[in-house]
């Protein structure tokens, strides 16, 4: 779905981390408990550079799979992963959104840290930055 850099025919830099929750997926027993597991690492997508994109940047994607997991579960632990990296003081705002690798999907923005919220050249003068979809 994404445009990547090929290296060779048979080798190319990964356009998301996915294929890691595939990959723990299959190999887990769930006889032992259920998965708790974070992947982060660097991707390489072709994109236009400018103040908000990159051709590389790093991602981190999660899955937990057990039984009574819910979205509230989700929003929570991104709630503190959040604050932890980038300050209490910051808002946040989730949007409900399409990925099609995963279900259920949100956008995430924290309020702008260079004008906090007002609107600046940083945020687009909207006083968000989206820091997770």
């Amino acid at each position: 779905m994404q445009d990547t850099f090929y290296i060779t025919y048979d080798l190319l830099m990964r356009t998301h981390m996915s294929p890691n929750e595939a990959r723990d997926l299959e190999n887990h027993d769930f006889a032992n408990g259920p998965i708790k597991m974070i992947s982060p690492g660097r991707v390489y997508r072709r994109d236009t550079d400018d103040a908000t994109h990159s051709h590389q940047f790093y991602q981190m994607e999660g899955q937990v799979i057990d039984k009574n997991i819910t979205m509230a579960d989700l929003k929570g632990t991104l709630e503190y992963t959040i604050h932890h990296i980038f300050g209490e003081d910051r808002d946040l705002r989730f949007r409900p959104s399409y990925f099609p690798f995963t279900e259920p999907s949100v956008e995430v923005d924290i309020s702008c840290f260079r004008c906090d919220g007002k609107g600046c050249n940083v945020c687009k003068q909207n006083g968000w930055i989206e820091v997770l979809g």
